[in-house]
């Protein structure tokens, strides 16, 4: 029964603003991000209030890390689940975040019609590797431009079972390229417990997600400062998912 109303609560939140997103979009640019905001802002907050009331799940996110944060930034994260984006639009809420994300996200009639309007990275999955460094390019440069908070997923894809990937440079090298701002190193756990649609409901009951700051670096000069970076934000996020899940 309580499975039945998280899901009503769920689809009810987001329908009215969903169809005032789908009709404005073809219209009214200014409507559709008047909506798109109010999705990104409101129904963040909303779900996971919703999850915590039916089912017990809980947002751990670490507000004394985020203390110290530099006016705007770039995030490096590990990712698990298409949820991620929920977690970092609640995590930094007081932030205009955009992400970096697979084009055929484009293709979701909400989803899609948000993340365009927004402004948010789309990158494709098939094609020449230059047309998504070109769009790489334009998007570090508008996030400094209207100050927005870019978060790159260096994976390139989620971990099903929550173990950290590869951390593939090319994306994130051309990304800070060209929006010269610190680098903010964020790890999150719990996501992957969420990626099959069979365990969802069973893995929410009573479960976490957690998110955390691990270390803000000064935005980076040369290549070899880009190297580093990625290079120990993998040991950190590696190191901070240990230790979460060791219950230390």
């Amino acid at each position: 029964m309580l499975t039945f109303i998280t899901i009503l609560c769920l689809v009810g939140m987001l329908v009215l603003p969903t169809l005032m997103l789908v009709f404005s979009y073809p219209v009214s640019h200014r409507l559709a991000l008047f909506w798109s905001n109010y999705i990104t802002s409101r129904s963040a907050r909303l779900f996971f209030a919703i999850l915590r009331y039916y089912r017990g799940f809980k947002f751990l996110g670490d507000s004394e890390s985020k203390k110290n944060l530099p006016e705007q930034f770039l995030v490096i994260s590990n990712h698990q689940s298409l949820i991620d984006i929920v977690v970092y639009l609640y995590y930094f809420s007081d932030r205009k975040v955009r992400f970096v994300a697979k084009d055929t996200l484009g293709s979701a009639p909400m989803v899609g019609k948000m993340l365009r309007t927004q402004g948010h990275c789309l990158i494709p999955r098939k094609g020449h590797p230059s047309v998504a460094m070109r769009r790489l390019q334009k998007f570090g440069l508008r996030a400094v431009e209207e100050k927005q908070i870019p978060v790159i997923f260096p994976e390139g894809t989620r971990s099903r079972d929550g173990n950290l990937g590869q951390f593939y440079s090319a994306g994130f090298r051309r990304l800070v390229q060209n929006a010269r701002i610190p680098v903010a190193v964020c790890a999150l756990d719990g996501g992957w417990r969420l990626s099959k649609v069979k365990d969802v409901f069973k893995n929410l009951n009573r479960g976490a997600y957690r998110v955390k700051v691990l270390k803000v670096y000064d935005a980076p000069e040369t290549k070899d400062d880009e190297k580093r970076i990625l290079e120990e934000s993998r040991e950190l996020i590696q190191s901070q998912l240990d230790e979460w899940r060791s219950g230390i």
